[in-house]
């Protein structure tokens, strides 16, 4: 039994390996999610084949092949409406896996007595940070020097140079730390709350008293709602990571330097 609601973000070791006296290896449950997320992705991907003579989808769709199609219209209606380049589908894969990637995190995180990895900054944060930083690099290694005339406003004199471009600069490198946060805070604070309700009705249903027994029914019925929040909540987040990375895809590599 959990007896703060922030417990459920430990992260805790299940295995513990240990080689010699400064290395330290261990299989935690944030491992065992990665590992199941991945074992489950490749078995669901695989069986859509599985009936298949030629390794391709059926013509007339299943209902999980509908499911998988229809997140595929929407990664793509996604990136060619936030990055205007004819060559805008090559990012379908890196779209296509973030967003899945997300989903299925926010979504298992909502199992009983699972784990929400996205619930914590530092996995977050690297995920936000490593891709704007090969966002940077493609934008870099596409533009040259004139990469560096996004943090000079055009038109700017030389005197306001100096008070635009540190502004520029800095609200530039605030991006991918603002879209790490974001996720984590948002993802954090709805099961914390549901967490801090469930309990509430736990401790009333365990009250010994008649009329706080019947009470508990009250915060027990507004679980359900919120319940179906927080699955728009991970849908809406892992839509929101994947549309600010077009956007950023957008700004560094195709918009005027």
């Amino acid at each position: 039994m959990l007896f703060s609601p922030l417990e459920q973000f430990s992260i805790l070791p299940l295995i513990n390996i240990f080689r010699g006296n400064f290395i330290y290896f261990s299989v935690t449950n944030e491992t065992l999610i990665l590992f199941l997320l991945l074992f489950f992705s490749a078995v669901f991907f695989k069986s859509l084949l599985f009936f298949s003579k030629d390794n391709t989808l059926s013509a007339v769709p299943t209902h999980w092949q509908a499911l998988i199609e229809l997140n595929y219209n929407l990664i793509l209606s996604l990136i060619l409406e936030n990055i205007k380049d004819k060559k805008a589908q090559a990012f379908f894969p890196l779209i296509s896996t973030l967003f899945s990637f997300i989903l299925l995190l926010n979504l298992i995180g909502l199992v009983p007595y699972s784990f929400t990895l996205t619930s914590h900054l530092i996995l977050t944060f690297l995920l936000s940070v490593s891709i704007f930083f090969g966002i940077n690099v493609l934008a870099v290694k596409k533009h040259g020097i004139k990469f560096f005339a996004l943090f000079l406003p055009t038109g700017t004199s030389v005197a306001l140079a100096f008070l635009l471009t540190p502004i520029e600069v800095i609200s530039y490198v605030f991006k991918p730390i603002s879209l790490g946060i974001r996720l984590f805070a948002n993802m954090m604070a709805g099961h914390t709350l549901l967490k801090v309700i469930a309990g509430f009705c736990a401790t009333l249903a365990t009250s010994g008293s008649f009329f706080l027994v019947l009470l508990h029914f009250v915060p027990l019925l507004i679980l359900v709602p919120l319940f179906a929040l927080e699955l728009g909540v991970a849908l809406i987040q892992a839509f929101v990571f994947s549309i600010l990375i077009c956007i950023y895809l957008q700004d560094s590599l195709y918009s005027s330097h």
